[in-house]
């Protein structure tokens, strides 16, 4: 029988790299339905992604999200086919009125899975808006006409800074939600010319926004910070684009103090830059290449933090294809290579997964479920446990420390190795986070001090396993198994 290959890893928890926030999911569109879905349904998708509790087995019945983005909508429901946006399930109701009164119980489901994470533990919230309130927009619509400059006239930034101000205030007040982050410009990019809300902000338009509602920010005593550069492709913030040049290079544009567009003396902005790791994944080199980018840019403006604050897989390539559910492994491990290089080559402080729950015949949901508004079959997924691998035992406050082996970064053990990394919680606990791309188990020989844990256990997601425990004797010469096609997070308390 042949021996399992071996992996040395040399861990040294005193080379600490960038703080680990959170890892989130969106609510959009899905929870507008399954919010209201029976009570045993809405609770089983909550639980599987906020809970922290573990099962008779010791396994965790969820995957512990530590944040949770809340899609403040437009209102496009209400103009049903008129919208321009074909599908109901992509419309979204909107909280305000055409006579500039609110209707707070609008985006009752949404607002019923925002409780649920709270109640479950979850503290950090993120608002975003895809499209400004249809009553504000050029078009009365919740998407561009022309997808060539903003759906918002500058005379109504201000209004749009006091709805922003208005429902912030709505869910501390009356839900106790308070939001860390609002995010209004939603891959400002894109052209947004139908078939979902969205719309396009050239840069300068960004920035003379950003600061109105900095400004009612400041006046009303807002203490959510503004995202202002969710891109929708990370290359976006690190150079200059052929198509939409006017909105690309955003962290120079933003952050050069001598630059027209400078958003950085902001007192309400965020000190980060976020975007999307979409039409990045593939090939392997250039994975590679644009989060070194990133890194590499950020090493001019060290204050900085990078957010990656959405994913699903959008790329049609050799390896994979967005269409197709895709509830098993193939699918998670591609995603496990892609929070792998977010995390440890562009020093990702928060990884975000876009759709919680989808009812589309794509990769882009954690939970899958039939395409019924008042009921239907749920469906757990591999990517869903294996993104657990990260988010239930990362923690808030986590940093990622050095964690180095032969060929770490190559494309070569990118594309088909085992990806290793590792990160210390608050707590003291450490965890060892294992992706095994191969067809064949390997050891890993963990070069640190097992002596002052206590405790190691494993959690396995497999073909067979989801999340599955098991506790581990400390072995004398620190060889852990990881097995065939797998993700496992090994933690030492």
């Amino acid at each position: 029988m042949a021996q399992n290959s071996s992996i040395e890893v040399y861990i040294n928890k005193d080379i600490e790299h960038q703080t680990l926030h959170n890892f989130a999911a969106s609510d959009a569109w899905a929870a507008q339905f399954t919010g209201l879905w029976p009570d045993e349904k809405r609770n089983q998708m909550a639980d599987w992604l906020f809970s922290m509790e573990t099962n008779a087995q010791g396994s965790p019945k969820g995957i512990g999200l530590s944040a949770w983005r809340f899609n403040i909508g437009a209102g496009s429901e209400a103009q049903g086919d008129s919208s321009g946006i074909k599908d109901p399930w992509r419309r979204t109701e909107g909280f305000l009125r055409n006579n500039g009164t609110y209707n707070w119980q609008k985006q009752a489901g949404q607002q019923w899975f925002l409780k649920a994470a709270k109640d479950r533990g979850v503290n950090q919230f993120i608002a975003f808006v895809n499209s400004p309130p249809i009553q504000l927009t050029k078009n009365g619509k919740g998407h561009s006409e022309d997808g060539l400059s903003a759906n918002l006239s500058t005379e109504n930034y201000g209004a749009y800074a006091n709805f922003l101000v208005n429902v912030f205030h709505h869910f501390k007040d009356s839900v106790g939600v308070d939001f860390d982050y609002i995010s209004p410009f939603n891959e400002p990019q894109w052209e947004w010319k139908g078939g979902q809300e969205g719309s396009p902000w050239n840069n300068n338009e960004l920035a003379s926004a950003a600061r109105v509602i900095d400004s009612v920010f400041r006046v009303e005593n807002i203490p959510a910070q503004l995202e202002v550069t969710e891109a929708g492709a990370i290359d976006y913030l690190t150079g200059t684009k052929k198509k939409h040049n006017n909105r690309s290079n955003q962290i120079e544009t933003f952050f050069n103090v001598s630059g027209p567009d400078y958003l950085g003396g902001l007192n309400s902005l965020a000190p980060k830059v976020a975007a999307h790791s979409y039409f990045t994944t593939w090939p392997i080199e250039k994975l590679k290449r644009e989060r070194e980018r990133i890194a590499e840019k950020l090493l001019k403006y060290p204050y900085l933090e990078y957010e990656m604050s959405e994913y699903c897989i959008l790329e049609n390539n050799e390896e994979i294809k967005g269409k197709g559910s895709g509830l098993g492994m193939q699918t998670a491990l591609y995603v496990a290579r892609v929070i792998h290089a977010d995390l440890t080559i562009a020093n990702a402080s928060v990884w975000h997964w876009w759709l919680a729950m989808s009812p589309y015949d794509f990769k882009d949901g954690l939970i899958y479920h039939d395409k019924h508004m008042e009921d239907g079959v749920i469906y757990d997924s591999k990517l869903l446990w294996a993104f657990g691998n990260y988010s239930r035992f990362i923690r808030p406050g986590a940093l990622r420390i050095s964690a180095i082996y032969k060929n770490d970064t190559s494309t070569e053990t990118l594309q088909n190795g085992v990806l290793i990394s590792a990160y210390k919680n608050k707590d003291n606990s450490m965890v060892v986070v294992a992706v095994n791309q191969k067809n064949t188990a390997v050891n890993l020989k963990l070069q640190l001090d097992v002596q002052p844990y206590e405790k190691v256990s494993s959690y396995i997601t497999d073909i067979g396993q989801n999340l599955e425990s098991k506790i581990l004797e400390k072995p004398k010469d620190g060889k852990f198994t990881v097995s065939e096609k797998s993700v496992t997070t090994f933690v030492f308390r």
